[in-house]
C-alpha cells in the first residue's frame, strides 16, 4: 500500500503529529511505502525519524500545487491521510488521484473525503482538545493504535555537528548546565513576551547559577537575539544570531540542553520531543489546544479577563497577558527545573 500523509504547516504541530506518525509506520512496518506530503520548512523536523520512505514537498503557488498533483498520480497512492484541515490539502488528494481521503470534515471539504471524521462540538463550536490527539484520531480511524503521546523526533550527524561548534566555546564547556530562551513566535506578536524581560531573566540565570544562557532565534529574530546579546554583555549569555541557521541545529541545541524557556511556540514541542525540561509562556493562547503531554512542562500564564483571545495582535493594545507575566514567576519555574536536573543527575 502507498500512503500520502498531509503534513501540518508548523512545526509544533509537525512535532505534535508524532505519536500519530509512530503508530502508523508500527502499524504498517516497512513493507507499505509512507510518502510525506508537506512544505519544504518542515523537512528538517523529521529528518533522522524513520516515519517516511519518500518525501514530497511542494510551494503554495499554483504551480506547485500542479507539479505535487502530478507526483501524486504518479505515485499512484491508495490512500491520502489529512493531518491538516485546509480544503485546499484535500482539494490535493482528490487531485492527486489518491482513492481513499481521510480527514476531519472541515472549511466545506467533507464531499472530497472518503472516511469523514468530525471533532467534538460544544455549543459554541469546537470544543478545545490537543492536536496530539486530533492526528491520533485520525490514525486510530485506519486502525493504528498507539500505545503512547510521548512526542519523539531525532538529529542528524549534521545536526549534531552544527551544535558541536556551540558546545566547544569555552564558555559553554565550562558551564555546569545550559538554558535556552527562544524568543520568537511565528504567529503574531501577541505571543511574545517583552525582549527586556528576557535580557533580565538571562542575566539573573548566569548570575545565580554556574549557566550558559543560549539564544535561539530564526532568520526573523537575529536582530532581536542580537540586541539582547548586546545589551547583556555577559560572557556566558551567547546568541545563535551569528551562526548559519537551521531547524537542524536548534533540535541540537535544544537536545543537549538543561532547560528551555519559550513562548508558545515550535521550540516548546521541540523540547517535549527530547524530553528536556520546559518553561512555557502561554497569553492568547489556550494550552489545551497544544498540550503535548510533556511531564516536565510548566506552563505560566496570566489570569485575565480578556484571555485566551487567541489573536495573532493584542484587540485591546495593551498586551497584559505576556507584559504582566513576570521575570521573577519564570525565574523561579526555571530555577526549580534546573535544581531538578543536577538532584536527577548526582542520583
Amino acid at each position: 500500500m502507498r500512503i500520502a500523509i498531509f503534513l501540518p504547516n508548523w512545526i509544533g504541530d509537525v512535532a505534535m503529529a508524532t505519536p500519530a506518525l509512530r503508530a502508523i509506520r508500527q502499524h504498517y512496518g516497512f513493507t507499505d511505502h509512507l510518502i510525506a506530503v508537506g512544505r519544504p520548512y518542515v523537512e528538517p523536523v523529521l529528518q533522522g525519524s524513520p516515519y517516511f520512505d519518500e518525501w514530497m514537498t511542494y510551494e503554495p503557488r499554483p504551480s506547485g500545487k500542479r507539479d505535487l498533483a502530478k507526483g501524486l498520480r504518479q505515485a499512484n497512492i491508495d490512500m491520502a491521510l489529512l493531518l491538516t484541515n485546509s480544503l485546499s490539502t484535500a482539494l490535493l488528494a482528490w487531485w492527486g488521484g489518491a482513492r481513499r481521503r481521510v480527514g476531519f470534515v472541515r472549511y466545506w471539504r467533507g464531499p472530497l473525503l472518503t472516511d469523514r471524521l468530525h471533532a467534538p462540538r460544544g455549543g459554541r463550536g469546537l470544543l478545545p482538545r490537543s492536536a496530539v490527539d486530533h492526528y491520533l484520531e485520525i490514525a486510530q480511524s485506519i486502525g493504528c493504535q498507539s500505545t503512547s503521546k510521548r512526542l519523539e523526533l531525532t538529529t542528524t550527524a549534521s545536526d549534531e555537528q552544527q551544535a558541536d561548534h556551540i558546545w566547544q566555546q569555552p564558555e559553554v564547556i565550562h558551564a555546569r548546565q545550559v538554558v535556552i530562551l527562544n524568543t520568537g513566535s511565528a504567529r503574531g506578536l501577541a505571543k511574545s513576551w517583552p525582549l527586556d524581560s528576557f535580557r533580565k531573566i538571562a542575566l539573573q540565570l548566569v548570575r545565580q547559577r554556574d549557566v550558559v544562557v543560549l539564544m535561539i532565534c530564526g532568520p526573523a529574530e537575529r536582530g532581536a537575539v542580537k540586541q539582547l546579546v548586546d545589551q547583556a554583555a555577559h560572557r556566558r549569555v551567547i546568541g545563535l544570531h551569528n551562526q548559519p541557521l537551521s531547524i537542524g541545529l536548534s533540535k541540537a541545541c535544544i537536545r543537549r540542553s538543561d532547560c528551555v524557556v519559550t513562548t508558545d511556540s515550535g521550540p516548546r514541542h521541540l523540547a517535549a520531543a527530547f524530553g528536556v525540561p520546559c518553561v512555557a509562556l502561554f497569553g492568547p493562547t489556550d494550552p489545551r489546544w497544544s498540550s503535548n503531554y510533556h511531564q516536565q512542562e510548566t506552563q505560566l500564564w496570566q489570569q485575565l479577563a480578556c484571555a485566551p483571545c487567541a489573536r495573532s495582535q493584542c484587540p485591546l493594545r495593551h498586551h497584559r497577558c505576556m507584559r504582566e507575566l513576570s521575570v521573577e514567576r519564570v525565574l523561579a519555574a526555571t530555577l526549580d527545573h534546573l535544581d531538578w536536573e543536577r538532584r536527577r543527575e548526582s542520583a
